[in-house]
């Protein structure tokens, strides 16, 4: 029986990788798409204002859960109706009052940052659109419990879909910040409705002390540690609205988010199949190292060639595109972040897997260091080098990975050593890309070529140094997603 479950575990898992990340590829190019056309006709003002909201409400929803989705991803008995509607009635009762809060505050928040009427539309948008968020909850945690995750994406692609084609239209028309209003509460209203229509599940009141406890004993501790992340992400970015130009914070959320976005388009998909799948293997440890091993090394099989192009063609998209000019200051700020997203494909997974055999405290005690750690060196850094010090100090405090790969190897016997093959492709790439880029002009041919040209380099680079490993994976693929 554990024989038939592990190797339905690894069906689902890798058939939910790749359906998940092909699908949102789509979503990734429409989003990419989207917020290309966003930056040429929206100012750093605008994008900083959108920037300082989401933060705004992204605080709020860490105070929504307490952990309890997490705690029944983990749980590894399975899942009963009561614990369902105590997690649903639990989340509720937070959601709602935390919405009618954040709405009675609306002035507050308007005087704090001085915001126009579209400033407090946007984020009274967002609050509703938080509460619809949260009805989306359980049938999601009943997808993610049986592995099929290339039913989540669907709701996910119409999201985008509507949330890019309305900002985008009304952008172009000259609506600005109310660009983004409109496109949240169309977004949260066709994600709901979809959702429930793929994953039905009848909404209901109910609670079990019994069931609570259990699944707070886990859901507490792993709140904890999303709340200390929000200390150390979203608050930070609430502060920096407040001490820097809003023109500064535009940069900065510009360099972030073209820096994470190969992370969002491969970690976000690996993160959301690998921890309920290492939850499903956290008693058989060696296939956990293994899986382990091959989660960081697709991860970053991707990601390094990514971010490395991005490092280095940046400067030279940023010359060519029409009104693109007015981001060259975030150039710096780019790099950095890149840097940092490079080390986070390796840490994450890592405190994924920490977080999936129930070593929840540990990763509690790695995000403390990492906040304390952004709040003292990240406001040094803004002095000596102004807005760009925030990047600095991302990828400063980011070298902190060598510390989580010693911790986890006290419980998960795992290797790091497939990783110099794609480091090695990506710096070759990138070696060769700069000097041709510095030998022809810089025109959109020569751009695109070195595209082509960087994509075919490292992939030749990759199937000379890991031929077999590479093979293996794909002969993987081939057994557990395309054969019945």
């Amino acid at each position: 029986m554990e024989e038939v479950d592990i190797a339905l575990i690894k069906k689902r898992s890798i058939k939910g990788i790749f359906a998940l990340t092909y699908r949102t590829f789509a979503i990734q190019v429409i989003g990419f798409s989207a917020n290309f056309v966003l930056t040429i006709f929206l100012s750093p003002e605008v994008f900083g204002i959108y920037f300082v909201v989401t933060a705004v409400i992204a605080f709020l929803t860490y105070f929504s859960d307490v952990g309890l989705a997490a705690a029944l991803i983990q749980k590894k008995e399975n899942i009963s109706e009561e614990d369902l509607r105590t997690t649903f009635t639990i989340q509720q009762g937070l959601v709602i009052s935390i919405s009618l809060i954040a709405l009675i505050s609306s002035s507050f928040v308007k005087d704090f940052y001085k915001l126009d009427s579209d400033g407090v539309f946007l984020f009274q948008a967002l609050v509703i659109s938080f509460f619809l968020s949260s009805l989306k909850t359980i049938p999601s945690i009943i997808l993610e419990r049986e592995l099929k995750f290339e039913k989540l994406v669907i709701p996910q692609i119409a999201e985008t879909l509507v949330f890019n084609v309305i900002a985008v239209f009304m952008a172009m028309q000259g609506f600005g910040v109310a660009s983004f209003s409109i496109a949240v509460l169309a977004r949260g209203v066709i994600g709901l409705v979809l959702i429930y229509i793929i994953s039905p599940w009848k909404i209901g009141l109910g609670f079990s002390g019994s069931a609570a406890r259990k699944l707070l004993s886990y859901g507490i501790p792993f709140q904890a540690n999303s709340f200390i992340a929000l200390l150390k992400d979203d608050l930070f970015i609430v502060y920096l609205g407040k001490v820097l130009p809003l023109a500064q914070v535009g940069y900065i959320g510009f360099a972030q988010k073209w820096a994470y976005t190969p992370l969002r388009l491969i970690m976000d998909n690996m993160i959301k199949i690998t921890f309920p799948s290492f939850s499903r293997l956290q008693e058989n440890r060696n296939l956990l190292g293994k899986a382990v091993e091959k989660s960081i090394f697709s991860s970053a099989f991707v990601i390094f060639p990514l971010i490395a192009g991005l490092i280095t063609l940046s400067p030279y998209f940023i010359k060519i595109i029409p009104k693109y000019e007015k981001w060259e200051p975030a150039l710096l700020s780019l790099a950095f972040f890149s840097l940092n997203a490079c080390l986070s494909s390796i840490s994450t997974p890592l405190t994924n897997a920490l977080n999936a055999i129930g070593k929840i405290k540990i990763t509690l005690y790695l995000m403390i260091f990492w906040t304390v750690a952004t709040w003292l060196i990240t406001p040094l850094m803004i002095f000596l080098l102004g807005f760009n010090g925030v990047a600095l100090s991302s990828f400063i405090i980011s070298l902190s990975v060598f510390l989580v790969v010693i911790l986890v190897k006290k419980y998960i016997i795992f290797s790091l050593y497939s990783l110099i093959y794609p480091f090695f492709s990506a710096l070759i790439m990138t070696a060769i890309l700069f000097i041709l880029m510095n030998v022809f002009p810089t025109t959109i041919f020569t751009i695109v070529a070195g595209v082509v040209l960087g994509a075919i380099i490292y992939t030749v680079l990759m199937f000379s140094f890991a031929r077999k490993i590479i093979l293996a994976d794909i002969k993987l693929i081939k057994e557990n997603v395309f054969k019945k």
